[in-house]
């Protein structure tokens, strides 16, 4: 588990505690981490403006205010089985471990008995994921792709040649299967479509991208289109 999903997980956690709270070292031991770890995760949390409490001294320990806490959901079972199915068939997709943890939050608050027959469901829906990015590539492509702040990219092409190059990330597209970053590639001076399969590391710049616009890529194919919201 990377620190983002830690992240979330943690705030889950806590949410569920209520108002007893939890340890930092009932939280060491659930992450499987050091409480100088959860510590500065709780730091974290709180930078993010969630309402963390904390109470020193015995019987001391951390929690959520009830405010942050959802409301029940009222989805049916086979809403949670379809939200589920969705995400697990997207695992390589980019934010998929913001959309794991948002499933999460969801299922923790749905009715039981939908919870129960969801779980219950769950086995008759088989999926095969293909390969996908090392997670700790995808987190610095996903915030320098929010930031729009340039990345400095290991690349291997179709032909195994390595390369190093700087890039202004544009989209994120998904095209016969492949998730790509479309990006402007200051070695090439254009834009280039990256296979995010075939990206070797990622590192973050503090250089913001110049500008390049979504209509520089060109025509998008002929079924494309944003994500709906």
């Amino acid at each position: 588990m990377n620190r983002t999903e830690r992240l979330h997980a943690l705030t889950e956690s806590l949410r569920r505690a209520g108002a007893r709270g939890r340890t930092a070292q009932q939280l060491a031991d659930e992450f499987e981490v050091t409480v100088r770890t959860i510590k500065r995760d709780i730091t974290a949390l709180e930078a993010g403006s969630l309402p963390v409490w904390g109470r020193t001294g015995p019987g001391g320990g951390y929690g959520l205010t009830e405010i942050s806490s959802l409301p029940p959901v009222n989805l049916t079972a086979a809403q949670a089985l379809a939200l589920t199915a969705a995400v697990s068939a997207t695992a390589q997709a980019p934010f998929s471990d913001s959309a794991r943890a948002a499933i999460r939050k969801v299922l923790d608050v749905l009715d039981p008995v939908a919870r129960r027959r969801a779980a219950e469901l769950s086995n008759r829906v088989w999926v095969v994921v293909g390969p996908a990015a090392p997670r700790r590539v995808m987190s610095v492509l996903e915030q320098a792709t929010v930031d729009q702040l340039t990345i400095n990219l290991t690349y291997t092409d179709g032909r195994g040649r390595r390369t190093q190059r700087e890039i202004e990330p544009m989209i994120f597209a998904l095209n016969s299967g492949r998730w790509f970053l479309v990006a402007w590639c200051r070695l090439r001076d254009d834009v280039r479509w990256f296979d995010l399969t075939r990206v070797q590391s990622a590192t973050a710049t503090r250089h913001p991208c110049t500008g390049h616009q979504v209509h520089e890529i060109g025509t998008p194919p002929e079924l494309a289109r944003p994500v709906d919201l």
